[in-house]
């Protein structure tokens, strides 16, 4: 298994740098994750999109779609694209510390 190491800690990833053991994120954890994706600073916004989609895995063990997530943060997919330059998979979906989503998000 990989591992990656942000500020001193470290994580087992896959391959493509998601948590492999995903029960392990938390707050501090996004923020690391964040800071390493070249988000300085996590926002209100930024929040609600790792919320939604944190709370989505933790109900249905998928990433929400991409239209759900606009629809219920109010953001369009150009504003999730600015919060998160990797994008709502790569980026959103790491933060969140879910594992590498099938294509949903």
């Amino acid at each position: 298994m990989a591992t990656l190491e942000i500020e001193g800690k470290v994580f087992e990833v896959d391959g493509d740098g998601f948590l492999t053991k995903p029960e392990m994120w938390n707050e501090d954890v996004a923020a690391l994750f964040a800071r390493f994706d070249g988000i300085a600073e996590m926002n209100d916004k930024h929040w609600a999109v790792v919320k939604l989609i944190r709370r989505t895995w933790e109900e249905k063990a998928m990433a929400p779609m991409v239209r759900i997530l606009c629809q219920e943060t109010g953001l369009k997919l150009r504003e999730i694209y600015e919060l998160f330059p990797l994008g709502p998979a790569r980026g959103a979906c790491r933060v969140a510390g879910l594992p590498k989503p099938d294509g949903c998000v």
